[in-house]
C-alpha cells in the first residue's frame, strides 16, 4: 500500500497540472490566440464547430467558445453546429475526464483515506446513494452553462464508465450548445 505521503505529493503535482492549465487558458483568452484559432475554421463551419466545442468544456474558455458557436450558426443551421460542437465538446470532456479519473481523484482519495478524520466522515456517508446522485449532478452540470471540469468531477468520483460518458457527455453538451445556438 502506498503511503500517505506519496498520495499527497502526487496530489500536489496534479493540483499545479490545473494550475498550469488555468495559466494556458487565460493566455489563449487574453491573447486572442482562441479567437484567432476558431476564426481561422470559420470557413470551415464544421471545424470552427468542432474546435469551439471542445473549448466549450472548460470554464475558462467556455466564453470565448460560445461567442464562436452563436457567429457560425449565424450562417449554419443550429443542429449542424450543435451536432458538431457536442462532438468536440465530448472530446474535450474525456481528455479532461481521463485526467480527473486517473490521477487526480485516485491521489484526493489516497491523500484523504490515511486521514482518521476524513475516513470517519466518509464511512458516515451513504455511497450507495452518491453513486447514483453524483452522475446525475454531474450530467446536468455538463448540459448547464457551468464548468463541464465540476461535473466531470462528479462523474469521476462515481466511477462512471467511458461507454456510458461518452453518449451522456454528447447528449447533454449537444443540448446546452442548441440551447445556446437557438435561444440566445
Amino acid at each position: 500500500m502506498k503511503s500517505h505521503t506519496y498520495y499527497v505529493h502526487r496530489l500536489i503535482r496534479d493540483l499545479w497540472v490545473v494550475l498550469l492549465s488555468i495559466v494556458l487558458a487565460v493566455i489563449l483568452v487574453r491573447t486572442g490566440a482562441l479567437q484567432t484559432l476558431i476564426n481561422a475554421a470559420e470557413g470551415a463551419h464544421i471545424l470552427g464547430s468542432f474546435l469551439a466545442g471542445i473549448f466549450f468544456t472548460s470554464g475558462f474558455t467556455i466564453a470565448p467558445a460560445s461567442v464562436a458557436l452563436l457567429e457560425i450558426a449565424k450562417t449554419t443551421p443550429p443542429l449542424l453546429v450543435a451536432l458538431w460542437g457536442a462532438i468536440g465538446a465530448t472530446v474535450g470532456d474525456l481528455i479532461i475526464f481521463f485526467f480527473i479519473r486517473d490521477a487526480f481523484v485516485d491521489d484526493l482519495v489516497g491523500a484523504f483515506k490515511t486521514s482518521h478524520t476524513v475516513a470517519g466522515i466518509l464511512s458516515h456517508l451513504h455511497f450507495a446513494l452518491l453513486r447514483w446522485v453524483l452522475p446525475i449532478i454531474g450530467a446536468i452540470i455538463i448540459a448547464s452553462p457551468l464548468p463541464d471540469e465540476l461535473g466531470l468531477a462528479c462523474l469521476g468520483v462515481s466511477k462512471i464508465r467511458i461507454r456510458y460518458l461518452i453518449p451522456l457527455a454528447f447528449v447533454f453538451n449537444f443540448i446546452g450548445i442548441i440551447v445556446i445556438t437557438l435561444f440566445v
